[in-house]
């Protein structure tokens, strides 16, 4: 697998010629608004298993959060249910239909990546890619993942960001603040329901992460769009956040692993999470 890429995206083609390969874990992630199990049974990447994106427990909602990093028993025993190992090359494949489901890709991978997991890689179009070439084999019927073991989770914490680690860089001017949500959002004009005030955390850059995708293409925009796209974020360490470290996770992605800066972050807990506390600050539009 010397021409497998060890992050980042990954080409239907490439993963075509790693299918039977001892060491490739393929996951599909379709959730239930996508069909869930039953579309993976209907048809899927040969060897993959499956794991609901929305439903196996990659977030979890701590205290009003919904979005929250999971406790690491539980992701190590998640990882490890789906027969990933250190030595693992994991291929993530979303739908392949939307910037939403490119994010749940997105956050996947950061999550592996935080628990210490080296090489995995998301399917560049998601299964609709995949469907494209009818000549790539598809197979039916339930996932049958190999035993495992829980993962020996080694935490990589620089690539999370907490409240309070944000209040302290958004503060300080210690690093960007990207907010992945739509103008409605960062304006102030609506709010996601668990989020106690509408805006966005003072100093942020708007960076809606459905500019980054091709809908029509079903995957990211051509590398060049995105180094136009992002240029303005200001080099030096950013934070990526949205309402629930969702949509945060495609423009964390696009910054780390295509473009390839450093000192990126997530903040999972993201607004949902912020506005909890009443003394951190929000802002609008209007200031």
């Amino acid at each position: 697998m010397s021409d497998f890429p060890v992050s980042g995206l990954v080409s239907p083609e490439i993963l075509q010629a790693a299918l039977g390969r001892p060491d490739l874990v393929i996951i599909d992630i379709r959730a239930t608004a996508e069909g869930g199990q039953a579309a993976f049974e209907a048809g899927h990447i040969p060897g993959a298993v499956h794991s609901d994106y929305a439903a196996a427990g990659w977030r979890a909602k701590i205290g009003n959060a919904p979005g929250m990093l999971p406790p690491l028993d539980h992701l190590a025993a998640l990882a490890g249910s789906l027969g990933i190992r250190p030595e693992s090359r994991v291929v993530i494949v979303p739908a392949g239909h939307a910037a939403t489901d490119f994010a749940a890709a997105a956050r996947v991978y950061w999550t592996l990546k935080l628990i210490g997991h080296g090489q995995q890689t998301i399917l560049d179009g998601g299964f609709r890619s995949w469907q494209a070439d009818p000549a790539r084999p598809v197979a039916t019927g339930p996932s049958r993942p190999a035993v495992a073991t829980p993962y020996p989770v080694v935490v990589k914490q620089e690539l999370r960001s907490t409240a309070d680690a944000t209040f302290v860089a958004a503060r300080g001017k210690l690093a960007t603040l990207v907010d992945a949500r739509a103008a409605s959002y960062f304006d102030g004009r609506e709010k996601a329901a668990e989020a106690t005030r509408a805006g966005h955390i003072p100093g942020a850059v708007s960076r809606d992460y459905a500019a980054a995708f091709d809908p029509a293409a079903g995957k990211l925009k051509p590398h060049g769009d995105l180094g136009a796209l992002y240029g303005a974020v200001p080099s030096g360490p950013a934070i990526s956040y949205c309402n629930t470290g969702h949509t945060a996770a495609l423009n964390w992605f696009v910054l780390s692993e295509v473009l390839g800066r450093d000192e990126v972050s997530l903040y999972d807990g993201s607004m949902t999470d912020w506005t909890q506390d009443p003394e951190r600050p929000v802002a609008t539009a209007a200031g």
